[in-house]
């Protein structure tokens, strides 16, 4: 716990087997209470090399998307008793080493998001990123600030803490079940007015990281900008759309 706050570390999980060990071994154990990993109907054995960890494991008996996992993520925490939840993909691409200044700016109550930019540290493509995901990265975030009326320097991080009150609040049982899901929250999460922090996080990029393909990443991207188009038509008024209203 940070000031008696109980800290729940969520993986989302999807063919994780050959990372979950090495990620799990750097979670700071000492401020977390908890990991629940959601396993996605795993075509490996990404659920008995959790259990071997001792990690609490939720199974989808069908693949419900990256979406749909965090759904039930984020859900589960909750129920846990939860006051601050860390989302870390546990295929080892996001350092664990960062949960403990998350949570610690959680806790705080200065901010009610923390968000590991790959971007601020300048060093996204020196970790590995494809170049055109990285020209996309930028293009979506410049539009997606203008849009939104932000200054984030990147919304497609994987890796974010979140307070209760947030998960609480937020309706994200209307988002997709599928990637663009992260980027509806983000959007919902500043139309509903929470704060938001971020930290430079390095990002290692190698064959057992997760990724998506270029179709499925041009998929994305359309998504993203719709959603920021939603939320300037909301927030002018001009339209409501669901994902922006709370029931």
């Amino acid at each position: 716990m940070i000031r008696k706050k109980k800290i729940v570390v969520v993986m989302p999980a999807y063919n994780a087997a050959k990372t979950v060990r090495d990620t799990y071994a750097e979670i700071p154990k000492d401020i977390v209470d908890q990991v629940i990993l959601v396993d996605d109907a795993s075509k490996d054995q990404t659920v008995k090399a959790a259990k071997k960890l001792g990690i609490k494991v939720i199974v989808h008996p069908k693949n419900r998307g990256y979406g749909g996992n965090q759904k039930t993520c984020y859900k589960a925490a909750l129920a846990s008793g939860a006051d601050i939840v860390i989302m870390l993909h546990p295929d080892y691409q996001y350092t664990p080493k960062l949960i403990a200044p998350m949570a610690h700016l959680l806790a705080s109550g200065l901010y009610d998001v923390v968000l590991g930019s790959r971007i601020l540290g300048g060093q996204a493509l020196q970790g590995g990123m494809p170049l055109y995901k990285y020209i996309s990265n930028r293009f979506l975030t410049l539009v997606q600030n203008m849009l939104i009326g932000a200054k984030i320097s990147e919304y497609h991080t994987g890796y974010r803490a979140f307070t209760r009150e947030v998960l609480e609040t937020v309706p994200i049982e209307k988002n997709s079940d599928d990637f663009v899901f992260d980027n509806q929250m983000l959007s919902q999460i500043h139309f509903f007015g929470f704060k938001i922090a971020e930290i430079t996080c390095p990002a290692k990029y190698f064959p057992e990281a997760s990724s998506i393909n270029f179709f499925r990443s041009s998929v994305y991207g359309l998504g993203c900008l719709w959603t920021a188009v939603q939320f300037r038509l909301t927030k002018a008024m001009l339209f409501r759309f669901n994902l922006f209203t709370l029931r």
